[in-house]
């Protein structure tokens, strides 16, 4: 029952809580007061540290924790040509009232002419340890939309939103094999957009602002298609859904059920990081559309606090999953990141790995 391509028994999405000496660097370099060369010196070293910790507690898929990003998403997308970031009002408003003033602008053409993101992969691959496997994580095609709508597009550019949609998957499918060539072989797209669908407050929000919410799900689905049109075979990718993580807060609730089959059944990918650490989750009936050969990670243990979970309630878990579809198709892992933004969430580094170290656990014996 163990695993040795991805996605792992015991996996992770991605972030992880950002160290002192990263943090102060940062804030030093924004300062003026360090230097580009000194300020690479602190993350290559942070990260060196983060992937020995990661494999010692016995992780086989290994993250840079995302340490050179601030945002999970914004980081990535605005470095694709005919994007521009810009400060906007509130930007997305989670629960307790707190928001990220950025916003992305579409200004030209989107394509994929290189990213710096590439050779952050290859420092991540570079000092990983024989039989780990190095992962990255990019936001997915959709968020590039779904966070503004068609208000955030120059529409001289794209006075028909099929030629955005085209024009995006096209530069992901350019990202994804620069990836693969630079020796990726685990990619995971976060996106959460599909997560969001289920929300009736978030359908109504897409529907006031000119989207077709019924519509929206095929629409993203065949952006990930082109994205990973001629995808390698031997690359694994995973989706990871989640309803907003931000400082411990969220944004949107809802069961899968009303995109659960065009999920698992449009999607060219391999897995899937599904958020369930609670009722706002729904339940693990959806999963019941999930086709032989792909598989689900279940996201049970909670980022957003450092209470740690049971392992037994863990196992109880599954177990309920497992009344919908093969245990054999399930893995576990938290919810989400520990830290989707620079600032992380509202928990300490020993308790975020205190959960990894019990999500490894628990996997060993549930699948041995």
């Amino acid at each position: 029952m163990t695993r040795t391509t991805p996605p792992f028994r015991a996996d992770m999405v991605g972030s992880l809580l950002r160290s002192a000496p990263l943090k102060d660097a940062r804030e030093k370099h924004a300062a003026g007061t360090l230097d580009h060369a000194a300020f690479k010196a602190i993350e290559d070293a942070e990260i060196v540290k983060l992937i020995k910790k990661q494999e010692a507690i016995g992780l086989q898929g290994i993250t840079d924790g995302e340490f050179r990003r601030a945002y999970w998403h914004f980081d990535f997308m605005e470095e694709l040509d005919g994007v521009e970031a810009i400060t906007a009002d509130s930007g997305m408003n989670f629960k307790g009232g707190v928001g990220i003033a950025k916003s992305l602008r579409i200004v030209g053409k989107v394509g994929f002419s290189g990213h710096p993101m590439i050779e952050h992969f290859r420092f991540l691959k570079a000092n990983v340890a024989a039989g780990s496997t190095p992962k990255m994580t990019i936001p997915g095609p959709s968020m590039l939309h779904y966070r503004g709508g068609r208000k955030m597009i120059n529409m001289g550019v794209y006075p028909q939103m099929e030629a955005f949609y085209a024009d995006v998957g096209a530069a992901y499918n350019g990202a994804v094999h620069a990836f693969y060539d630079a020796g990726c072989r685990y990619l995971q797209l976060d996106d959460i957009s599909f997560a969001y669908l289920c929300d009736p407050a978030q359908r109504e929000m897409l529907r006031e602002r000119g989207d077709d919410p019924e519509h929206q799900p095929e629409i993203y689905a065949g952006m990930v298609q082109a994205a990973l049109k001629d995808k390698p075979a031997d690359l694994a990718i995973t989706m990871h859904l989640c309803r907003g993580n931000f400082r411990s807060t969220f944004i949107a609730s809802g069961g899968y059920e009303p995109i659960a089959d065009v999920l698992f059944n449009t999607m060219p990918v391999d897995g899937y990081f599904m958020e369930w650490d609670n009722d706002r989750s729904g339940g693990f009936e959806p999963l019941r559309f999930l086709p032989k050969g792909k598989h689900v990670v279940l996201g049970l243990v909670t980022s957003k606090t450092g209470v740690l979970e049971s392992k037994d309630d863990l196992k109880r878990r599954i177990d309920e999953a497992s009344k919908f579809v093969s245990l054999d198709q399930l893995c576990l892992s938290p919810q989400c990141g520990f830290a989707s933004t620079e600032e992380g969430n509202t928990l300490a580094e020993d308790e975020q790995w205190r959960k990894l170290e019990l999500i490894v656990e628990t996997a060993r014996e549930v699948w041995g």
